[in-house]
């Protein structure tokens, strides 16, 4: 039998790479895991990475900044980069920056496999391959959702960069379990800093929760000078905030419930100035699941907050959905 070929699968989500190696399995492959993009690069520089899966949203190095450097080195690795950014300059950049190819997530073993037959790299890779080095089984609630919402995150920032025709920068989800006080207290932050807050409620399979949308009040006039049809001193403030919000929380729910296998019906998106009915609801929570994300236009000097919360009678179904991985 030929040797194995190394493989550096470089994605901070285990759920990711745990994934990612059960694609590979039953192929010739030897595989190190890297948690980071500076890890990833390491890997490679040892010999262990002719074929590089390289997510691009990481922390202490990304993806693109992991391409420059192998580019910049001349190091000897074909790259494939695996990533939830689905947005068509993000693939641009990527294969710019040299990789082979861009694979969205969640990916599949059909998916990987196409790519790889595209390169002529099929042919050897067709033995059997020991993955026993696979990461823990054992995935953690917030561990598993950070995944999944990373995957949401990317669908969400392809249609708000669809509606404003520019790039956005997509950062690593924070998902934690979080006690009633401390978000009570981030609603307090969101009244004294002046932000608008959007709020959408959503429920199905077991699993309900609110949407909310946090948006600094001056950041609303830059945005819409991206949006032609709400460029005007006409245009109606809450108009524009609700487009906001449908773009975003509708593309978020709509990946995050499909890959739960779940339909959630929403209500209607409503602007929030009853902080204290807000309070009150949220005070009726437990220790639950809350999942936060920055989207950024730093060219534009944009960003907004979206925030999930989830009632704490949906965390049961929530594990339970997690342990099927």
């Amino acid at each position: 039998m030929s040797r194995p070929v190394p493989v550096v699968i470089c994605d901070d989500s285990r759920l990711a790479r745990k994934q990612m190696a059960s694609a590979l399995r039953g192929w010739n492959v030897e595989v190190t895991f890297a948690e980071h993009g500076l890890e990833g690069l390491e890997a490679v520089r040892a010999g262990k990475g002719e074929i590089l899966f390289l997510d691009l949203t990481m922390p202490i190095m990304d993806g693109y900044q992991v391409l420059e450097r192998i580019r910049r080195d001349d190091l000897p690795a074909m790259t494939i980069v695996v990533s939830a950014d689905v947005q068509p300059e993000a693939r641009k950049r990527v294969l710019q920056l040299g990789a082979l190819e861009f694979i969205k997530k969640p990916t599949t073993p059909e998916s990987i496999t196409e790519v790889l037959q595209q390169f002529g790299l099929l042919s050897e890779l067709e033995h059997p391959s020991d993955t026993s080095d696979s990461p823990d089984n054992l995935i953690a609630l917030p561990e598993y959702y950070q995944e999944v919402s990373n995957v949401a995150m990317g669908q969400a920032g392809e249609m708000l960069a669809r509606l404003l025709n520019t790039f956005i920068h997509l950062p690593i989800p924070a998902v934690t379990m979080t006690e009633a006080v401390d978000i009570n207290a981030q609603l307090i932050q969101v009244r004294q800093s002046d932000c608008d807050l959007i709020s959408q409620g959503f429920i199905g399979g077991g699993v309900a929760g609110e949407a909310l949308l946090i948006l600094p009040k001056g950041n609303l006039a830059k945005v819409s000078r991206l949006m032609p049809a709400y460029d005007s001193g006409e245009f109606r403030r809450s108009e524009l905030m609700m487009s906001l919000a449908n773009a975003l929380i509708a593309a978020f729910l709509s990946s995050f419930s499909q890959q739960l296998d779940l339909v959630f019906s929403k209500g209607t998106p409503f602007i929030v100035h009853d902080y204290n009915g807000m309070n009150d609801r949220i005070e009726k929570f437990a220790s639950t699941l809350t999942i936060s994300i920055d989207y950024r236009l730093s060219e534009h000097d944009f960003e907004c907050e979206l925030l999930l919360v989830f009632t704490p009678d949906s965390l049961p179904r929530l594990q339970k959905i997690a342990s099927y991985f």
